[in-house]
């Protein structure tokens, strides 16, 4: 049954594959907490607002932005301060993968994993192509996909092949290289943790909607820590198109893949 619904699973990375709280974002409040000459260190609650708006995916840009606007609320233009968007890149992977690019050191080294291989195994045993679209950079996501998770060249999008969620562009460039010529996919379930995925979902339905495209959310491991936080962050996510939101990745089994396409299909 499962395999006549020819579905394709793609997952985010950050937040989904792994736990980044204690890296990504440690190093975006690092960032923003020199560049402000330890005025203002974001807290996880204001990292999760700024995401919030679906425009900050990529987090050198989410840094910069928490930077300008620290200075803005004390009464400076962004054209006063000129921030040299190269100087927070090269301080911001200082921090998260180390000093020495060759040898990495930072706090890359240290996040913890959020799924299995065997649970990858399972969604190829039931007949469910999958693969990857992140907004990390390739390095970093073929860190933890191949070093850590043990995968041989998975099908990857990265920062470097695509425009930036909640562009679309690079969701759909993961389906073709899943489906390689073959057959058309009927339906995509995208895994995600933030507004822009369930963002980009929605923007991958207006371009093509002979699929039925499915957003499903994962609470990171961050806003679980109190149960009104994470109830608070799981209404953001389905205000944003999510079908359903996940304590853990793996949760999202193949029955529950065959359910999630079924009803989809049904409301259309």
């Amino acid at each position: 049954m499962i395999e006549q619904t020819r579905a394709i699973a793609i997952f985010d990375i950050d937040g989904v594959v792994r736990d980044v709280s204690g890296s990504y974002r440690r190093a975006i409040a690092d960032t923003v907490e020199y560049f402000t000459s330890q005025a203002y260190r974001p807290t996880p609650l204001d990292i999760d607002k700024l995401k919030s708006e679906g425009i900050w995916n990529n987090d050198w840009e989410a840094s910069q932005e928490l930077i300008y606007r620290y200075f803005e609320n004390q009464g400076q233009t962004r054209e006063q301060l000129q921030l040299d968007y190269n100087q927070i890149v090269t301080f911001f992977q200082s921090r998260y993968r180390g000093q020495n690019p060759d040898n990495w050191t930072g706090y890359i080294c240290n996040e913890p994993l959020l799924l299995q291989l065997s649970y990858l195994e399972q969604l190829t045993q039931a007949g469910i192509a999958w693969g990857f679209f992140s907004g990390a950079t390739r390095a970093s996501a073929n860190y933890v996909l191949e070093k850590r998770l043990g995968l041989q060249s998975p099908v990857l999008i990265a920062m470097e092949d695509a425009p930036g969620k909640p562009d679309p562009t690079g969701l759909l460039a993961t389906v073709r290289q899943l489906e390689n010529g073959l057959e058309k996919t009927s339906a995509i379930v995208y895994v995600g943790d933030t507004v822009a995925d369930m963002y980009t979902v929605e923007k991958a339905r207006e371009l093509d909607s002979s699929r039925t495209w499915i957003g499903v959310g994962v609470l990171p491991p961050h806003v679980q820590e109190t149960a009104a936080r994470g109830d608070a962050y799981a209404q953001t996510l389905i205000a944003a198109g999510a079908a359903v939101v996940l304590s853990n990745v793996q949760e999202l089994t193949p029955k529950q893949i065959q359910e999630l396409v079924s009803q989809s299909v049904r409301s259309l």
